[in-house]
């Protein structure tokens, strides 16, 4: 069933893990508590932080841009109120809106969530002259963590492990590879990998120029680069009292573009390794100590396999995977800090951690294609039985479980302007076997349709046996393949059985919206004739071709399938008996998509049209827009040379630079945009044509640097979390 109401599902209640308070008592318990919080931020994290506000007896208010208008943050708050416009620019990194808003719903706190203005000081700045309580850090704080690089010569002055910053203008061969990176965020936003000393000015201004669009900070820095690093970090809490919480550890190795995939607590490396957690935890507690630091952060540091590791950034803030620190304390950590922000105190020591969690985000993308984000409406969602927005001991997630934090419902529409993810799935367990186990069962049995997603990549993850022994760190996917850790969890026969299931199902459907002979099984004969056919693509328009024929007679079902009964069918479950054993299919269909869900594995389709729109095609050699976005850079001209992969167009959409290749060798005939124009998705960007052989073929590829013309300024964007070497 597909949740069409953004309230949070309740579960019965079970035994728990050891908890700690969620308002822990302290010298220093506030006066004067918060009793209205607007969260400046959209999605799962507006919505995590208006679950614990509900538990506490605390009013909510959500901000909203016009693309959000009907997102479930809004309809869950007690109060909502419109900042004008689409982009991030316009809304939700418009402070002064923010703060607006927060008095005219009748707030007295601000949360900033992650992302957008969290980690903006003259925010939290504004949002205290305006008489509000910040919860957050303090401005100081905030200011200094800003920058990577003063952030780092702070660091190695309070004796926390650190890697030397490079120079740009001195890198050598020697140094090589480097990593560029953005000193004002995070997020794989403005940072690039340089192998060859011939790309670094390149690549350091594809790092400004995203670094800027993101974050208003064109500021980059290098250092070297840790080829197999772990990526371990430390949640903190601090109170204004002097007691500082090295809370537990998180291992986020696994990572792509420099982003965050799946997390856990507590990390494989460090139980393994003598000693590590000490270590770590005393680095952090001076970390945070060094910045006079107060609230919920994060002390991120990359590892190597000997257990050395060096200090990458605080983030001042609440991080997207904090729900596997809660899964393992218990601890609320927006309770903590509402509490903090109240000016009360933290208990002497954090609570113990108990057994182990994983998380994994699941994005609207294509692994297979770079990554490729993907916008349009997510018809059907549904993770079973996972408690949504808790922690142990807060009432219904047990101590043994599956908890899903989620922005979007069944009819949610992914747009181009934020992040695609669309949730984050944890599971709990006793062991990290147990946990990896259940969560990649329940992320395989979700019920998804709509989108594509990175849901079979997850799963292949989660039970690899690299993944499974521990072994794991932030070139997991060069290392393991990512082809192979991308292809669809079920082919072959399976594959074709589900098929069969869908044909059958649609087929059902369409039987019983017709006006006439409901009971007539679909191209039933009184003699036997051609028989029924549906034509799919697997995963997209674009994917294989899979031809499904059957027919239903007096005998029942002839199908190439061998051995296939049909038992029972309807529009969406069909039940089939192959080679004597019955299998449940339920088939879910909106337009042109189906997806299958069944014991075998989830199977996206999409229905080939019976007959082609002649409008629809496009030339040969056209290279169209995978999502709709903005043109920020031209790298050829009409009339110019190039060979296969060498880089066009440049798009910005979710966030991110895309970058639209030449499919083969030949000469460009068309560019049909321009810098600054926003494109649809499927817009033709140009037209490569092929060499005809009275062409000489011994040129050089076009110059792919913009010429006369200057990239378009784009919209900062909320940045997306993750962060490695």
């Amino acid at each position: 069933m597909t949740p069409t109401a953004p309230t949070a599902p309740t579960a019965p209640t079970a035994p728990t893990a050891p908890t700690a308070p969620t308002a822990p008592t302290s010298p220093a318990d506030p006066d004067t508590p918060v009793t209205r919080v607007l969260v400046a931020n959209r999605g799962e994290i507006a919505r995590r932080v208006f679950a614990t506000c509900r538990r506490e007896g605390i009013g909510t208010v959500a901000v909203f841009s016009d693309a959000d208008a009907d997102s479930p943050h809004v309809a869950e708050a007690d109060a909502a109120v419109r900042l004008p416009g689409s982009t991030s620019a316009e809304t939700y990194l418009r402070g002064d809106l923010v703060i607006d808003a927060a008095r005219r719903a009748g707030a007295d706190a601000i949360h900033p969530g992650y992302g957008f203005l969290s980690e903006n000081a003259d925010f939290a700045r504004a949002v205290q002259d305006a008489g509000l309580v910040w919860i957050g850090p303090p401005v100081k704080a905030i200011e200094i963590m800003g920058s990577k690089v003063e952030s780092k010569a702070m660091m190695r002055d309070a004796g926390v492990p650190v890697l030397d910053r490079l120079d740009p203008a001195s890198v050598t061969e020697a140094d090589l590879p480097v990593l560029v990176k953005a000193s004002a965020g995070g997020g794989g936003r403005g940072m690039r990998v340089v192998r060859e000393l011939a790309s670094l000015t390149d690549e350091i201004e594809a790092a400004a120029r995203e670094a800027l669009s993101a974050f208003g900070d064109a500021t980059v820095f290098c250092e070297r680069y840790l080829e197999t690093g772990r990526h371990i970090e430390v949640q903190v809490m601090a109170d204004r009292h002097g007691t500082v919480w090295a809370v537990g550890e998180r291992e986020c190795s696994i990572q792509r573009r420099h982003q965050k995939v799946i997390e856990e607590a507590p990390s494989p490396l460090v139980e393994r390794t003598p000693g590590m957690r000490e270590r770590l935890f005393d680095a952090a507690r001076a970390a945070t100590t060094a910045i006079d630091y107060e609230g919920a952060g994060t002390v991120e540091f990359l590892a190597d396999e000997r257990g050395e590791f060096y200090f990458l950034e605080t983030n001042t803030r609440l991080q997207v995977e904090h729900p596997v620190t809660e899964c393992t304390t218990g601890l609320d950590l927006v309770s903590l800090q509402l509490h903090v922000a109240a000016d009360g105190g933290l208990p002497a020591a954090p609570p113990p951690t108990t057994g182990h969690a994983i998380e994994v985000r699941l994005y609207a993308e294509d692994p297979a294609r770079d990554w490729q984000p993907q916008s349009g409406t997510l018809h059907e969602v549904d993770f079973g039985s996972a408690v949504q927005f808790d922690v142990p001991g807060s009432g219904t997630l047990p101590a043994e479980g599956l908890r899903v934090d989620s922005g979007v419902v069944g009819g949610s529409v992914v747009g181009v302007h934020y992040d695609p993810m669309l949730a984050k799935v944890i599971a709990v367990a006793p062991t990290r076997r147990r946990a990896a186990a259940v969560l990649a069962s329940a992320m395989e049995r979700a019920h998804l349709l709509g989108l594509r997603t990175n849901r079979d990549l997850l799963v292949r993850v989660l039970r690899h046996p690299s993944f499974l022994a521990g072994d794991t760190d932030t070139a997991f996917f060069a290392t393991h393949g990512l082809a192979a850790l991308a292809r669809p969890l079920v082919g072959g026969d399976e594959l074709r059985l589900s098929a069969l299931a869908a044909a059958l199902a649609e087929a059902a459907g369409r039987r019983a919206a017709a006006p006439v002979g409901r009971s007539l099984p679909s191209g039933w004969r009184n003699l036997p004739s051609v028989p029924q056919r549906a034509v799919y693509t697997v995963g997209a328009a674009e994917g294989e071709e899979l031809v499904v024929e059957y027919r239903l007679g007096r005998d029942g079902l002839v199908t190439e399938v061998d051995d296939c009964t049909l038992v029972r069918c309807d529009a969406r479950s069909v039940v089939l008996d192959h080679a004597g054993v019955r299998r449940t299919f339920t088939v879910l269909v909106h337009g042109s998509h189906v997806a299958v869900h069944s014991a075998l594995g989830p199977v996206a389709l999409e229905r080939r049209p019976r007959f082609v729109d002649p409008s629809a095609t496009v030339a040969a050699g056209s290279l169209v827009a995978p999502m709709p976005g903005s043109v920020v850079r031209i790298g050829v001209a009409v009339g110019d040379r190039v060979t296969a992969g060498q880089p066009i167009v440049w798009l910005e959409a979710m966030k991110m630079e895309h970058t639209i290749t030449a499919p083969a060798d030949g000469v460009v005939t068309d560019l049909a945009v321009s810098v600054g124009q926003q494109v649809e998705v499927d817009a033709v960007l140009a037209v490569v044509s092929e060499l005809s052989d009275t062409q000489p073929t011994d040129t050089q590829p076009a110059d792919t640097q913009p010429t006369d013309t200057e990239p378009a300024d784009t919209e900062p964007h909320e940045s997306r979390e993750g962060e490695q070497s």
